[in-house]
C-alpha cells in the first residue's frame, strides 16, 4: 500500500478521548436522532452531505439567512440525497433562535462565521441541543469562559468538531507515541500552512480564485474571513495544528497548556495578491492587513513539554500542518514523510514512514476506510461527525469538549496580545479549574466511533 493510498487523499485521525468530569443530564439512548444545522455555507453543506448518508440522521431544519445561496444549494443537497424538505428558518440573522425551540430537534452542527460560534452555542445549550461547533480561534478569552460556563449550567454536551485528530497518519501517530515509539514526548509542533489568499479574496459570485474582493463585495469566506486579516494579528486558527498534539501530550487530561508567546512577520502576501491580480489602482490595494503573514507561537506545557505553532495563509506554498513529534528515541515529520527511532532506523538517516503507518493504522480507519473514503478532507470528516452522531445516540461523552474547545481557542486572543506587546508571555486559564490532573486521557483507545 503506497502512503497516498493509505492516507486516502489526505489522511489524518483521532479517534475518542473521552473525559470524564461534565455530568451529563438525563439524555435517553436513540435509534436515530433529529438534527438541525445553523449555517450551511461551504462548510455546512459538506456537514449535511455526508449527515445525509446515514440512516440514523434525520435533518429537520435548516437556519441561515443566505437564501441567495446556501438555503437552495442545501435543498439541492437533499433533493439529491433523497431526503425530506426541512424546516427552513432564515429570516434574519437571528432566526436560528425561532429553530432552537422546536423540541423534536436533538442535536445541532453549528457551522457559521466565527464570531457567531460561542452566542450560537450558547443559544443551543440553553435550550437543551447537543452541540457540535466547528472549529475557529476565539474573539475573547471572556468567550471561552462563557462556553465552558453554559456547558458547566446546563448540563448539555459539546462536542467541539476538530476533524484534524481523526486524520489517518495523525492517529498512527498517536499510536505510536502511546505505545512508547518515540520514547517520553519533548517537542511537538502543528500549524495551519495553506494558502488561502484565493479564499479570502474573490469575485463576488464565486468562493475560490476569481477576483480580489471581500467583506460586502466577496462571496463565501472571503466576505466573513478576511475582515479578521484585516483587523487582526496573531495565531487565528490554532486548532487544527494543536489539536492533534494537545491529544498525544494529555491536555487537559493529567497536563494542561501553561504559557505562550507569539510573534508574527509584516504583512505583505494579501496586498500583493491585490496589486498582482486587480492592479496597484484597485481600491482594495490600499487596505493595510494586520495580519502578519506568518505567525509562530510557542506554548509551554506543566509536564515539561514545548510546542509550535505556525499560522501561514497568505503567501505561495503547499498545503502543510507542519506536524513534528519528537521524543527521547526519535522523531515523525509530517513534511518529509519520515521517521527516524533510534535503535529502529539507520543512524543519523531518515527513513520512509510507510512501513510504520500502516504498522500502527488505527483500528478506526481499518474498520471504517470504505465508508470514509468519499467523505470531506479525505477521510476525517466521516469519522468526527460519527463520533457526533454515535455519542448523541448513546448518551456519551463525547470526545472533544468544551475544554479542549476553550483550551485551544483561547490561543487566538492571547497570542493577539503577545504579538502586540512584541512577543510578551501569556498565561494559558486553566478552563478545567484543576479537574485536568484527575481527567483521563481515553483518546484513541476506541474501535467503534
Amino acid at each position: 500500500m503506497d502512503r497516498k493510498t493509505f492516507l486516502g487523499t489526505t489522511a489524518l485521525a483521532s479517534v475518542g478521548l473521552f473525559s470524564h468530569s461534565i455530568s451529563l443530564p438525563v439524555f435517553s439512548k436513540k435509534n436515530k436522532i433529529n438534527i438541525g444545522l445553523i449555517g450551511v455555507g461551504a462548510r455546512g453543506q459538506s456537514h449535511l452531505d455526508e449527515l445525509c448518508k446515514r440512516d440514523d440522521v434525520e435533518i429537520i431544519a435548516l437556519a441561515d439567512p443566505d437564501s441567495d445561496w446556501a438555503i437552495p444549494s442545501s435543498l439541492e443537497i437533499l433533493k439529491r440525497r433523497s431526503r425530506k424538505e426541512p424546516q427552513i428558518f432564515g429570516k434574519d440573522d437571528n432566526d436560528y433562535l425561532r429553530m432552537l425551540e422546536m423540541k423534536e430537534i436533538h442535536a445541532v452542527i453549528i457551522s457559521t462565521p466565527w464570531e457567531w460560534h460561542v452566542k450560537q452555542g450558547i443559544a443551543a445549550l440553553e435550550a437543551g441541543k447537543k452541540v457540535g461547533m466547528e472549529v475557529a480561534g476565539a474573539i475573547s478569552i471572556q468567550e471561552c469562559w462563557d462556553i465552558v460556563h453554559a456547558v458547566e449550567r446546563t448540563g448539555t454536551p459539546l462536542m467541539f468538531l476538530e476533524n484534524v485528530c481523526y486524520r489517518r497518519d495523525v492517529m498512527a501517530v498517536m499510536n505510536m507515541a502511546k505505545r512508547g515509539v518515540f520514547g517520553e514526548l519533548l517537542h511537538l509542533q502543528g500549524g495551519y500552512q495553506h494558502d488561502l489568499r484565493a479564499v479570502k479574496l474573490n469575485d463576488g459570485k464565486s468562493p475560490y480564485g476569481k477576483g480580489v474582493e471581500f467583506g460586502d463585495n466577496g462571496f463565501s469566506e472571503a466576505k466573513w474571513r478576511t475582515p479578521h486579516s484585516v483587523n487582526r494579528n496573531g495565531e487565528l486558527y490554532p486548532t487544527h495544528g494543536l489539536g492533534p498534539i494537545a491529544m498525544m501530550t494529555d491536555i487537559n487530561r493529567g497536563n494542561r497548556l501553561v504559557s505562550l508567546s507569539s510573534v508574527a512577520t509584516k504583512s505583505r502576501g494579501l496586498h500583493k495578491y491585490i496589486v498582482d491580480n486587480g492592479g496597484a489602482q484597485h481600491k482594495n490595494a490600499a487596505v493595510d492587513f494586520k495580519l502578519g503573514d506568518i505567525v509562530t507561537t510557542l506554548l509551554t506545557t506543566a509536564n515539561g513539554e514545548t510546542m509550535m505553532l505556525s499560522h501561514d495563509t497568505s503567501s505561495p506554498r503547499p498545503y502543510s500542518l507542519n506536524f513534528r513529534i519528537q521524543g527521547t528515541h526519535g522523531l515523525w515529520m509530517d513534511d518529509l514523510q519520515q521517521i527516524h527511532i533510534e535503535g529502529k532506523t539507520k543512524p543519523h538517516v531518515w527513513e520512509t514512514d510507510q512501513t510504520w503507518m500502516e504498522t500502527y493504522d488505527h483500528p478506526l480507519w481499518k474498520k471504517y476506510s470504505a465508508e470514509a473514503k468519499n467523505a470531506g478532507h479525505g477521510g476525517m470528516d466521516f469519522f468526527v461527525l460519527n463520533a457526533f452522531v454515535e455519542c448523541c445516540k448513546n448518551n456519551e461523552e463525547f470526545p472533544l469538549d468544551v475544554y479542549d474547545m476553550a483550551t485551544w481557542s483561547v490561543i487566538t486572543p492571547l497570542s493577539e496580545t503577545s504579538v502586540k506587546e512584541g512577543g510578551s508571555k501569556q498565561d494559558i486559564p486553566d478552563f478545567t479549574q484543576g479537574k485536568w490532573s484527575s481527567r483521563k486521557n481515553t483518546f484513541n483507545h476506541r474501535a467503534d466511533y
